[in-house]
């Protein structure tokens, strides 16, 4: 569980950080990358990860695609286009308490995921 609060905190400080870097109304893709903990099988997470994008993040309001890649040694990415800088801010927001979340967190080390938001030009 301290493992689970701590988390929250990284997202929680991503958010304030990436929401001051962007105008609002922006349309934005989302890369986030990050390492599934040790004995982790992609053939494993793969299904875990379809439930936070279909039981959350596809919910969200403004949310309008996501798509997710196994990489090499652990590694996973996901890119999320959202239509503005609030409706990625406000999915993060509520991320940690949505219950697919819980699940997915503990298949990954949070420690090496990492968050970058672009904003789309027209």
């Amino acid at each position: 569980m301290r493992y689970f609060k701590r988390l929250s905190l990284v997202l929680l400080t991503m958010v304030a950080t990436l929401s001051t870097a962007y105008a609002s109304d922006t349309a934005v893709i989302e890369i986030v990358t990050l390492k599934l903990k040790a004995g982790v099988s992609y053939t494993e997470f793969a299904p875990i990860d379809k439930a936070v994008e279909d039981q959350h993040v596809a919910k969200q309001s403004g949310f309008i695609s996501r798509e997710s890649a196994a990489g090499e040694n652990g590694e996973w990415l996901v890119i999320v286009h959202w239509e503005s800088t609030k409706d990625a801010d406000a999915s993060m927001a509520s991320f940690m308490n949505a219950p697919a979340s819980q699940k997915f967190v503990d298949n990954i080390d949070g420690s090496t995921m990492v968050m970058k938001r672009y904003s789309k030009t027209p």
